[in-house]
């Protein structure tokens, strides 16, 4: 028997995790010698939060999920998939979706992970709102990350911008026509692949055991900058234009919390005010993929999301993979 079509989507339940373990920039900063609100002043930082020893990723990933299926209220066995966008697994094999959705108590839904660095949520909500549509069974979309085990604690690129945290999100079905995702542009662009690495974490480099091995990598952060910016910006454009909406229509803008200056760089290209700017970066800091789904759990209280309201989600990270969505509450 057939499938009825699905009108459109929801996010049927918000749900969003940080470690209790609060890092300011100012420790930060006396450990590096740097001078006092040197990393407040460049990236808009004020605090992040870091994962206890005994968390591993699935940990936050869990905290972050079972929250939004609370929220949504829907049975275990409605979930028909599970992604779990995070570059810092609990172990390269195997994946840390299944683990995720057997904690949960899943019983009908399949797993996987997906490796998106920064725009890994981006790319996990876009592919969820197909599966949606052509199935009718709701996905679980989570986003978690440990960058804090990550960063070379002597390096200020990394040692002031990263940090750990985990949000997640139920997509349903809607029988609202337009609800959902109605636009999207992914982006990539393969000539900055070494901008941000982690370079010896695979099979072009192994780790070596060195001090050193498994840190992340940033390279010139003024290109790192203009590009991203730039990826955020024309996606943003490109997305608005296939789902026939302007920049005016446009009442959430939500871009990957990668600093301050990058945020505020990329509203202003789009001319986004701060009051439509959605942002959690300064007490919470770059946990990378989780940005995006953590900040719009996290404000959901303050921002009261309305049905008709249009989201507009940016991101841009290592890869270079990047990316816009437009998605109508």
């Amino acid at each position: 028997m057939a499938k009825a079509p699905v009108a459109g989507t929801r996010i049927a339940g918000f749900g969003h995790y940080a470690p209790d373990e609060v890092m300011t920039s100012a420790q930060i900063e006396r450990g590096l010698g740097l001078a006092e609100g040197w990393i407040v002043g460049r990236t808009g930082i004020r605090a992040r939060r870091v994962a206890a020893p005994h968390e591993a990723v699935s940990d936050l990933a869990f905290a972050a999920a079972e929250m939004a299926l609370a929220d949504a209220g829907l049975p275990k066995a409605a979930i028909g998939l599970t992604l779990l966008a995070t570059s810092t697994p609990d172990h390269l094999l195997p994946p840390t979706a299944p683990l995720l959705a057997h904690r949960l108590g899943l019983p009908a839904s399949g797993a996987v992970d997906l490796t998106g660095a920064c725009a890994g949520f981006l790319y996990a909500l876009v592919l969820a709102d197909g599966f949606v549509r052509t199935t009718g069974r709701a996905v679980l979309v989570v986003a978690a990350n440990i960058l804090s085990r990550r960063v070379d604690p002597a390096d200020p690129s990394t040692a002031a911008l990263f940090a750990d945290a985990a949000g997640a999100v139920v997509l349903a079905p809607s029988p609202r026509e337009g609800a959902g995702v109605v636009g999207s542009c992914l982006a990539s662009d393969g000539s900055g692949y070494d901008l941000i690495q982690i370079p010896d974490s695979g099979s072009r480099l192994s780790a070596s055991g060195q001090a050193g091995a498994g840190r992340m990598v940033m390279r010139e952060g003024r290109t790192v900058f203009s590009r991203a910016v730039g990826m955020m910006a024309a996606s943003c454009r490109t997305a608005l234009e296939e789902a026939g909406l302007t920049l005016d229509e446009v009442t959430h803008f939500l871009p990957h919390q990668a600093n301050a200056r990058i945020i505020t760089a990329v509203a202003e290209r789009l001319a986004i005010g701060p009051e439509r700017t959605l942002s959690s970066v300064a007490d919470y800091g770059n946990s990378s993929a989780a940005t995006v789904p953590f900040t719009l759990s996290a404000l959901r209280a303050t921002r009261a999301y309305r049905e008709g309201d249009v989201l507009l989600i940016a991101a841009a990270g290592a890869g270079l993979t990047g990316g816009a969505a437009v998605f109508r509450f």
